[in-house]
């Protein structure tokens, strides 16, 4: 069943809209754990190493404490010393795991035969570019935004032809400037540079562990083989290998840090950060500068840095004033910056990777998941709806499990997966109640949990908030709402338990069927919310039903059922009760509906209206536009006053392929013309936004509508089902039947739009035999799907637009150097088309209406709409 817009949270890394979040808990709450404090946690603390507790002694990080047993960053990396016995000098050490070792370095040998053009620019840009500089791309849309209140810059924006001879001189070559912490958003810049301190550094621990790096160990091994090294960089090696240890990686340390700093202020780019900081650590491996090893061991000391500086209590202001600056300055910003993290799953799979890089489990892979004291705080802003205890509990069941090399500290800073622990809790060990205060805004308000949650504790959901489950749960002891939203975002979202809804809205938001593992009961508070889109909708109880409250049912993405009963709940158990009072949306003015609770199923009985009225418990009631919305019903006024359909042969456009002819573009547009000359097409939200004027044109062709509440949203993203809609309207292709081509579409609102595009070789699917309808579509797939349907060819001005982001062997980079020299799309920037961006519901309007505008006639008959 299609998500409700009204609960679903919009998160920044998937528009350009900003949140208003919650202010960053008080100092007091941000303090240290005590020893006492930590005792009444279900998670205890680890057994303090002999370094004692890193957040406790972060600071006896420095170049004159070089003991395993008294410098935390030294300790923190000891388990290093099982493959690795340093030697008295630079050259002198002895590998106590031969093959892991070599791995290692192969592992960057392989890489370096394999790396693409894009990896090594990428590489170079991460070398010689600040680490706070690079960082900022994971705040995605709001980057520019960042580095021009930040005064964050670098000089660095293209490779000098002769990068491959020139040695590097940080004075007259390039500059870098980290930000100026007298800017508008100086507190941010603070916070970074409170977390990159000088307590922060890597030497102590390269200069104890004095592992070379893997070009050195490449040369060693095979004094005649190739350098590993990306050309470029070779200028950067350095030529004193004694004080230029490989392990841990400098820049990784620093690249975390940097990400995780933003990530504090700006916890809606969480997990975009992450896979940042990811990226910057693994263009290490690319540049061969350093290996796997000294990559995450970067990583492990960043991860405990950050944590150590962030409940330092000197700290406490100041987390605070860069979170509000975040919040109050950046946020309200212009978001029109390339994104190149909105692809979840990619992410997740990278920084999954990237966390072991494939080394194999040489330890036991059955120890218990230690948290380390302190480090719940790296999600104090990301959950600020949890207790320090409940993000312990998060933190323990989302690590990685144990047994990987270097990752088995004593305090399992090595182990924690800051990516999945973002997704909320891995398992339910215990009941466990959460309380969101919606009235606080951000993500007490709503957030979305995407794990797949096992364990046999409860989930109890209390506050005005919304709580959105994702993930294929299999936790058994029931849940229970008290209040606010719990909204089940899959098959088996609330686990395999009973479901009692006391005083809350449940929210099934399914696709096909979903099951409540148990019973469900229903009090008189409660309301239990179905969204409906397809046939095969339907909510399974396995159990008994007790009923009271409210029913909503909620026919969306334009789907409707025909007259006769539909079966929307069905029961294995006994049913008692029923409900209280039933509200329907979205179903046809010409229908009416009632309930029937029918032996083992709740079903509406659809039948035509009659001027009796509307019988029984139910009613047919006016809905709220769909995510792509619906054109509502208009009157045609009696004589039309727009321009007639010229009445010659039908003949083809040569701006047109064979897709589409003329005279049906032409109809097309005339029909819709016709019949919308008088709608209202003044919205709340379009005045001042730059499309409004192709915004209003584009409703009044009726390929677009806007929202019941008087919005457009010209900023939030389109789908791939919604774009294959528009463009079939704005060229006049009538729906046709479902294609048989994808496996997801059937009962999709838009099948019929799909299905005559795919027919017509204008949308084609995945692999896997999938068109993910409701994926976002991204710029470069809009224009690529325009160009099917038009000869962009001959509108071209023969003025080749050039975008640094669009390489020659880019799949789409013909269709869109073709688009940008027709005028019908612009980049970003001067030189950034942003290909992966996020297409916007204005950009696909004004895109639509710039196409139908390349003929003549019909731009005439547009000319008078705007």
């Amino acid at each position: 069943m299609l998500l409700s817009a009204a609960m679903g949270m919009v998160l920044i890394s998937n528009t350009a809209a900003g949140q208003t979040a919650a202010a960053a808990p008080s100092e007091a709450s941000t303090a240290p754990l005590s020893n006492e404090s930590a005792a009444l946690s279900s998670i205890p603390l680890p057994a303090e190493p002999a370094w004692g507790y890193f957040v406790d002694t972060y600071k006896n990080n420095n170049n004159d404490n070089l003991s395993v047993t008294s410098n935390p960053a030294i300790g923190v990396l000891s388990g290093f010393l099982d493959l690795w016995e340093p030697g008295a000098t630079w050259d002198t050490g002895s590998k106590l795991n031969e093959e892991l070792l070599n791995y290692n370095i192969q592992y960057v040998k392989d890489l370096s035969a394999t790396r693409t053009p894009e990896q090594e620019e990428r590489a170079y840009y991460d070398d010689r570019r600040n680490q706070s500089y690079g960082a900022t791309e994971g705040l995605g849309p709001y980057q520019d935004a960042y580095r021009r209140l930040s005064g964050t810059y670098t000089t660095i924006t293209s490779i000098p032809e002769d990068a491959v001879t020139k040695k590097y001189d940080d004075g007259n070559t390039f500059g870098n400037r980290a930000g100026d912490i007298n800017s508008e958003l100086g507190k941010m810049v603070d916070l970074i540079g409170a977390l990159r301190g000088g307590y922060a550094s890597t030497n102590p621990a390269k200069t104890f562990y004095s592992y070379m790096r893997p070009y050195r160990w490449s040369l060693i091994e095979d004094p005649g083989a190739a350098s590993i090294i990306v050309p470029t960089l070779e200028p950067a090696k350095s030529s004193t290998p004694q004080t230029d240890g490989g392990f841990p990686s400098g820049h990784t340390n620093a690249s975390y840090l940097a990400a995780l700093s933003l990530a504090y202020s700006v916890p809606e780019r969480y997990q975009e950060l992450l896979t940042r900081a990811s990226e910057m650590g693994n263009s290490r491996i690319v540049a061969g500068m350093h290996s796997p090893f000294d990559v995450m061991g970067g990583r492990v000391m960043a991860t405990a840095l950050a944590a150590a500086a962030l409940n330092d209590p000197e700290n406490a202001q100041l987390k605070q004033e860069a979170y509000d600056q975040a919040h109050e300055i950046l946020l309200d910003q212009p978001a029109n910056a390339e994104d190149r993290f909105t692809n979840y799953e990619q992410n997740k799979a990278d920084y999954i990777q990237r966390l072991t890089y494939g080394f194999p489990q040489v330890n036991s892979a059955a120890e218990p998941m230690p948290v380390p004291k302190g480090a719940e705080v790296l999600l104090e802003t990301r959950q600020p709806y949890l207790s320090a205890e409940q993000r312990r509990e998060v933190l323990a069941t989302t690590g990685i499990p144990s047994g990987y090399p270097v990752l088995d500290d004593p305090e399992g800073w090595g182990r924690l997966n800051l990516f999945a622990a973002a997704d909320g809790y891995g398992a339910l060990v215990s009941d466990t109640t959460i309380t969101m205060n919606g009235s606080l805004g951000g993500f007490h308000a709503a957030d979305r949990w995407r794990n797949d949650i096992s364990g046999s504790g409860s989930l109890v959901k209390e506050g005005s908030g919304s709580l959105t489950l994702a993930g294929r749960n299999t936790y058994s002891g029931g849940t229970e709402i008290l209040g606010g939203t719990l909204q089940g975002e899959s098959a088996t979202a609330f686990g395999s338990g009973e479901v009692v809804n006391t005083g809350g809205s449940v929210v099934e938001s399914v696709y096909g069927k979903m099951t409540i593992g148990g019973d469900f009961t229903q009090g008189a508070s409660g309301t239990l919310e179905l969204n409906v889109s397809g046939a095969d909708d339907v909510l399974e109880i396995t159990g008994a039903v007790d009923l009271n409250g409210t029913l909503k049912v909620k026919f969306s993405n334009q789907f409707a059922p025909a007259a006769g009963t539909f079966t929307l709940i069905t029961h294995a158990g006994q049913r008692s009760g029923q409900f209280a009072s039933v509200d329907i949306e979205g179903l046809p003015s010409e229908y009416q509906a009632h309930v029937l609770y029918q032996g083992n199923q709740i079903a509406l009985a659809i039948t035509p209206k009659t001027n009796s009225g509307n019988p029984g418990s139910g009613g047919s009631t006016p809905t709220d536009p769909p995510t792509t919305p619906t054109t509502p019903p208009v009157t045609v006024p009696a004589k039309p006053t727009a321009p007639p359909v010229p009445q010659e042969p039908v003949k083809v456009n040569p701006f047109l392929s064979n897709i589409v002819s003329q005279q049906a573009v032409l109809q097309a547009v005339s029909s819709s013309i016709a019949a919308t000359m008088n709608m209202n097409t003044s919205f709340s939200d379009t005045a001042s936004h730059w499309g409004s004027s192709a915004i209003a044109a584009a409703v009044k062709l009726r390929i677009v509508d806007g929202y019941k509440d008087g919005s457009f949203r010209p900023n939030a993203p389109v789908t791939r089902a919604e774009f294959t809609a528009m463009t079939a309207r704005a060229f006049g292709l009538a729906p046709g039947t479902a294609s048989a081509a994808f496996q997801d579409t059937r009962s999709s609102w838009a099948a019929g739009y799909i299905g005559v595009l795919a027919n017509k070789g204008v949308i084609t699917g995945y692999p896997d035999g999938s068109f993910k309808p409701n994926a976002p579509i991204s710029r470069a797939e809009m224009v690529a799907i325009l160009s099917r349907i038009m000869n962009l060819g001959a509108l071209s001005t023969g003025t080749a637009a050039s975008f640094t982001d669009v390489s020659s062997n880019y799949w789409a980079a013909n269709a869109i150097q073709q688009a940008a020299s027709a005028n019908l799309v612009q980049g970003v920037s001067a030189a950034a088309f942003a290909p992966q961006n996020q297409a916007t519901r204005a950009e696909a309007a004004a895109l639509m209406i710039r196409a139908l505008e390349s003929d003549s006639s019909i731009k005439e008959l547009i000319a008078g709409l705007k």
